[in-house]
């Protein structure tokens, strides 16, 4: 049964802000587990099918929050399978009616809905360009997913609030399995992702007060290196969209290139530091940011954490760095949930944004 605030006095029923957000949040752990059981097999069947067709390029289309899981998989495919990849500008030819020779080329295009018109319009030229598509949606019954050659369900169920959480999730743990598909393994790691998915978002009082940081926050910086940028992305994207708070978001050695001159001692950052090579990477950054007197926050293993002014220790000790995405943006949802609460406002509702967003 839905949590609701009290009946108001003139006898309307009024439901919690932010009561759909939060319940598709806590799905994710269950979304998970049916991406492993029942959509695994599929995947790989996919994969196998694509592989077969030997793509020496890929292109990646998509918008919003499903272009930050486009920007997972190509760090998935570059460092994993050493395929090139690049990001689609679909206005080249929606807008332009530019018509690329795409033959071995793998077109990606991911869409929570399937909906947009420019992403169905580019992915129809891109096909017709002699391209392999693949369409990676919430959605089987799309225009996307009809005009596409390849596709995969990312089984989230419907989502109904504005915000994308566990669509996000959901296709950032789908473009896993089907790269390891490509490359002829099983993605068998991802086995530990549910129950530690749980294990965080159990958490959400350690974000609560995190979150009371960034009530009265004017701006925001946002960064990380690695496997870990899409994660720095899409959490300023939830951010933004959500609480209203100008939210920038920076590759690591990006920020070094200038950026870093706005970052003072009241500034706001989280870090997103990855376990691995890409944590290692962000080290100078980080260790700028503390000459710098930074107010800095990481999302990441104990020690960096402890190095911090605050943060949140993911456990993810024995976890590849190249799953570790599907669980560091987990507290960050959380913590734009907690922050638009805390500054009045409704996850639920943004303004200004409809659910399926039609650009051409």
């Amino acid at each position: 049964m839905a949590a609701t605030d009290s009946a108001p006095a003139n006898g309307e029923h009024r439901e919690r802000p932010g009561r759909i957000m939060s319940g598709e949040m806590a799905e994710q752990p269950a979304v998970l587990r049916r991406i492993l059981g029942q959509g695994a097999p599929r995947i790989r069947e996919t994969a196998a099918a694509v592989a077969a067709r030997a793509p020496r390029f890929v292109l990646l289309t998509a918008r919003g929050t499903s272009d930050n899981a486009a920007l997972y998989a190509k760090y998935l495919l570059e460092i994993k399978l050493g395929l090139p990849c690049g990001l689609t500008s679909m206005s080249t030819t929606t807008a332009y009616g530019a018509r690329p020779d795409l033959r071995d080329v793998l077109v990606i295009t991911v869409s929570q809905s399937g909906g947009s018109p420019d992403l169905v319009a580019s992915t129809r030229a891109a096909r017709d360009a002699g391209a392999v598509t693949l369409a990676v949606t919430n959605n089987p019954d799309s225009p996307l997913a009809a005009v596409s050659e390849f596709h995969i369900d990312i089984l989230a169920g419907p989502e109904k609030a504005l915000p994308a959480t566990k669509t996000y999730t959901a296709s950032l743990l789908a473009l896993y399995l089907f790269v390891e598909g490509l490359r002829g393994a099983d993605g068998a790691a991802a086995g530990a992702l549910p129950e530690l998915a749980e294990r965080i978002l159990a958490r959400g009082d350690e974000v609560r007060r995190l979150a009371s940081r960034y009530r009265f926050a004017e701006r925001m910086v946002i960064t990380s290196r690695g496997y870990g940028y899409p994660t720095a992305k899409e959490a300023a994207l939830k951010l933004m969209e959500t609480s209203y708070i100008p939210a920038l978001s920076y590759s690591g050695a990006d920020l070094l290139h200038g950026p870093l001159a706005m970052v003072d001692n009241i500034s706001p950052v989280i870090a997103v530091v990855t376990a691995g090579r890409g944590g290692e990477a962000l080290q100078p950054v980080l260790d700028r940011l503390r000459g710098r007197g930074a107010d800095l926050v990481v999302v990441g293993p104990a020690p960096q954490v402890a190095a911090a002014s605050a943060g949140f220790v993911l456990p993810v000790d024995g976890l590849p760095e190249d799953l570790q995405p599907i669980l560091e943006i987990l507290p960050l949802q959380l913590l734009a949930y907690e922050v638009t609460l805390a500054r009045g406002q409704d996850p639920d509702a943004p303004r200004a944004l409809a659910k399926v967003t039609e650009t051409h």
